[in-house]
């Protein structure tokens, strides 16, 4: 059954949990109602999150998975760059499954159908039967190592990640 957005907000604590044990920062606190995603602005190190206007909790993850793609440096700036190519894009979906997997969130909570682009059906459906759009730079980056390619490195393979961060 799919979550509804009042039952979604009960995956919020846990996603803000795991961003923080990963090494990103969250901050609670007022977010501008003209932010790209209601309720979350990228900060440095992290996210600041209104939760009066946070509308689907799964977008940290996906918010998550920009800042992972960044270096260090690059997510330390005072307001960092989240990069608009289609492949940083692609790897922020890879990087916000394997979150998902990895805490326990419905994929329908992570895919709501008001984002994506009108995608989110497809991403839900592609993901669950692992076609995974996105991991080749996921390996690029170190971060995690395509089904393919992972019984050679003697790694386990994506939705697994070797790291959550680029360094």
């Amino acid at each position: 059954m799919p979550a509804t957005p009042t039952d979604a907000q009960r995956f919020v604590s846990p996603i803000a949990a795991f961003l923080e044990e990963i090494g990103l920062r969250i901050e609670w606190g007022e977010v501008p109602a003209d932010a790209f995603l209601p309720g979350i602005l990228v900060i440095r190190g992290g996210l600041r999150v209104d939760s009066s206007r946070l509308k689907y909790p799964g977008d940290l993850l996906h918010e998550g998975g920009h800042l992972a793609g960044l270096t260090g440096e690059e997510r330390q700036q005072p307001v960092p760059i989240v990069n608009p190519d289609p492949g940083f894009e692609m790897m922020a979906l890879a990087w916000s499954y394997a979150a998902a997997v990895r805490i326990g969130l419905p994929l329908e909570v992570l895919f709501h159908p008001d984002g994506y682009k009108g995608g989110a059906a497809s991403l839900m459906e592609n993901f669950s039967v692992g076609r995974y759009v996105g991991v080749p730079m996921l390996q690029y980056f170190g971060l995690a190592c395509e089904p393919r390619l992972a019984a050679d490195h003697g790694v386990p393979a994506y939705p697994h990640m070797l790291n959550w961060l680029r360094p």
